[in-house]
């Protein structure tokens, strides 16, 4: 498989060696403990979990001078639930929430039992049963990026548009008094129709075939049998595996009428969309991937909000989780530079007040620390020899949301820069929407 180096590829790495410390690819998504040093440690890739101690020190500036932690209460220590994909049980888990200080009024409801997939027919990821993914790239330098074939492009189209029409159908069930354990159940059982793997299902163990945040929840909510309320927001995060690759995009979307959402949470989500979209649309070639987060950091701090550092974006393809990492603020950090055959996510996680994380006893649910609000959205996405596509990006049959008729940075879906990617979407913006 063909690599892209930077120019200056050779420079960082003397640098690195000299130093003995890199930037690693792969980082758990465990407590990250408050530093005294300049320099911050690297983020999270969202979904990552490992039993591996806290990351290094990224080689450069990292944060721009200011660590930032992930908060959890020390009564949580010994309190991981591990279930797999062969798991039996047929109870529903309860959840004890007397002791934990939980930050907003969000709280974890009971857990039905794992979902699994059954048919022996349906290609799955190698952590299906173990839990523990097998083919990993932590060994690579942070800007050794691979480049897909047109083959694997092909197979990527396909498993993002899957990923689209799961997403757009669970955007459907969101209404007041539904749980996120029905969507759950409703996208693990459109997956299997389609002959797909619900990826997020017992990767490091996650019990779920989606997340569902809600409110402060930053990301990586497991659904459970909390009955969504109107005025709730809810980010619903899918990822598909079809045919041996990954397929990952995630939406907000506003429980009831868009009218029973507050002025300040219009505000959220708005800013929060164009950020992202800000961002998607400066990729090309040749531009450094750490240039993304300046974009994102510039445009929600003047508007006063604030870009979570613990958890990134990520290269993908026939792995979940790769090269490069995508910080969603200002940094220095060598992740590569962007080239043509590209495959990666930006995911921008945008908070009303704090960005600092506060994880859960069940290791996964990230919450503000301040109990305020966050939103997230997320591509994936193809860097072509003339821009970028949106291999989640909307169909013919998507809704437009109000951030997107909204949006004075781009007005209607987006789909990507590339000619072929332009030419589409004018052309739903038109027909679907009445967009000019």
């Amino acid at each position: 498989m063909s690599i892209s180096l930077p120019k200056n590829a050779a420079f960082v790495a003397a640098l690195l060696l000299t130093a003995s410390s890199t930037s690693s690819a792969f980082c758990p998504s465990t407590s990250i403990k408050s530093s005294t040093s300049s320099s911050s440690q690297s983020p999270t890739v969202l979904f990552q979990k490992s039993s591996r101690p806290p990351p290094s020190k990224g080689f450069g500036s990292g944060g721009g001078g200011s660590s930032q932690s992930t908060t959890r209460s020390s009564s949580s220590s010994n309190s991981k639930r591990r279930s797999t994909a062969s798991s039996s049980s047929s109870s529903t888990t309860s959840i004890k929430t007397d002791k934990f200080p939980y930050a907003g009024k969000i709280r974890p409801f009971p857990q039905t039992p794992q979902r699994r997939v059954t048919d022996e027919t349906i290609i799955k990821p190698d952590y299906a049963i173990s839990g523990v993914p097998r083919h990993a790239t932590s060994n690579l330098l942070p800007w050794i990026i691979p480049i897909k074939s047109a083959l694997e492009i092909s197979k990527m189209r396909t498993s993002g548009r899957l990923a689209r029409e799961i997403l757009d159908l669970a955007g459907r069930a969101v209404a007041p008094g539904v749980t996120t354990d029905e969507i759950d159940a409703l996208v693990h059982e459109e997956i299997i129709k389609r002959r797909a793997y619900p990826s997020p299902l017992n990767y490091h163990s996650f019990p779920k075939s989606c997340c569902t945040s809600v409110n402060e929840v930053i990301c990586h909510g497991i659904p459970d049998k909390r009955p969504l309320q109107d005025g709730d927001i809810i980010n619903l995060d899918i990822t598909v595996y079809f045919e041996g690759y990954h397929g990952d995009c995630s939406e907000m979307f506003v429980v009831g009428d868009s009218n029973a959402l507050d002025e300040p949470g219009r505000q959220l989500l708005q800013a929060t969309y164009d950020c992202w979209i800000s961002a998607c649309r400066m990729v090309q070639p040749g531009r450094h991937y750490k240039e993304i987060g300046g974009v994102i950091e510039d445009y929600v701090t003047p508007r006063g909000f604030s870009s979570v550092k613990q958890f990134c974006g990520h290269g993908i393809g026939s792995i979940f989780h790769t090269n490069p990492n995508i910080l969603h603020y200002r940094n220095n950090e060598p992740n590569g530079q962007m080239a043509a055959g590209h495959t990666f996510t930006i995911e921008p996680m945008i908070c009303e007040g704090s960005s600092k994380a506060l994880t859960w006893p069940d290791d996964w649910t990230a919450t503000t620390t301040d109990g305020k609000r966050s939103a997230q959205f997320e591509h994936t996405l193809l860097i072509t020899e003339d821009g970028v596509e949106a291999l989640t990006g909307k169909l013919e049959t998507s809704p437009l949301q109000f951030w997107e008729r909204d949006s004075q940075v781009h007005q209607g879906i987006w789909l990507g820069t590339s000619a072929s990617a332009k030419q589409k979407q004018n052309e739903i913006n038109r027909v679907q929407h009445g967009l000019i």
